[in-house]
């Protein structure tokens, strides 16, 4: 890989996991939202040390049949509409490991975020429209103590790392939007990098299995989520980038506990695709890259369905 490629593949790892929203499948969601995931050379940890940093957006705005019942908090709702945006800062460190085939890597995220929701909610006999909004301030942090990548040669990479995700953010069981999920996540992460064309065409793939802690405000248990992000990418001697994005997520156990048992699990699933544009710009001893992705969900079940949007701008010193 030649300096350009080790420097990016720095900042990809700080922005690896930026994409993730602000409700868990008690809310037709999760923490990841389709193909979001993915981010260029995410299974290269470069042997080369120092401090990236990372900013990212997302904002996702979609909705929930009303013919559909949601486990929505301490409430079950008649569909949903529902706005995230979300604001991340992340900070990694490659660790000084030398030029052997495996190298280390450690990440920390702070999120930042606003959510608003309206919701159909029964009382009784009676049903009304709600809404409710949480303003911005601080989601759950999420962080990875080690991510290890291993060089198979020169084109072909991957990374291993357990991300977590606390349960520090605000949240009221009474509410509809919070900033919180009120459990720890961990999400055990493969990711896959090859590189064709003396490295101008970049394949990367990321999987990964989300399981939850459980909800004790609410008695609900989500199931463990599957999902596996992929994208391509052609690159220029401009510094500018073009390509495509896919993303699938498979909930792979149902939910549990008593709302969870009257909607048979409330076990989904969603798909997405889109194009991506990046553009790179590099200086003696770092590099700044922007990229911006949009994509659109289809066959979706039990879960919100919306049209993802995600920008993103890295720097490498």
């Amino acid at each position: 890989m030649n300096t350009r490629h080790l420097l990016a593949a720095g900042i990809a790892l700080g922005c690896a996991a930026l994409a993730e929203p602000a409700f868990a499948t008690e809310g037709a969601l999760g923490r990841t939202i389709t193909g979001t995931n993915v981010q260029s050379f995410a299974g290269v940890v470069p042997p080369t040390p120092g401090f990236n940093a990372a900013i990212g957006y997302v904002h996702y705005s979609g909705e929930i049949s009303a013919s559909r019942e949601v486990p929505l908090n301490n409430q079950l709702t008649l569909g949903m509409d529902a706005t995230f945006d979300m604001l991340s800062v992340t900070g990694l460190y490659v660790w000084d490991t030398g030029e052997g085939r495996w190298n280390f890597a450690s990440m920390a995220t702070l999120p930042f975020a606003e959510v608003d929701v309206t919701a159909n909610v029964s009382i009784g006999s009676r049903t009304g429209r709600v809404n409710d909004k949480a303003d911005w301030d601080i989601f759950d942090p999420f962080f990875a103590p080690i991510i290890a990548g291993y060089h198979f040669d020169q084109t072909r990479h991957m990374t291993l790392a357990l991300y977590v995700y606390t349960d520090w953010g605000d949240y009221d069981p009474d509410r509809l939007a919070n900033l919180s999920l009120n459990n720890w996540t961990y999400s055990p992460t493969i990711g896959y990098t090859q590189l064709m064309q003396k490295g101008t065409l970049e394949f990367t793939t990321v999987g990964a299995v989300d399981i939850y802690t459980k909800n004790d405000a609410t008695d609900y248990q989500n199931g463990a989520v599957f999902r596996l992000d992929a994208q391509l990418v052609k690159r220029f001697a401009n510094g500018w980038g073009v390509g495509g994005i896919g993303g699938w997520i498979q909930q792979i156990e149902d939910d549990e506990g008593p709302t969870a048992d009257r909607l048979n699990g409330f076990k989904g699933r969603a798909f997405a695709l889109g194009p991506t544009v990046n553009y790179t710009n590099k200086w003696d001893g770092g590099q700044v890259e922007f990229a911006a992705r949009w994509l659109t969900e289809f066959d979706v079940k039990r879960r919100i369905k919306g049209d993802p949007l995600m920008v993103t701008a890295t720097i490498a010193f």
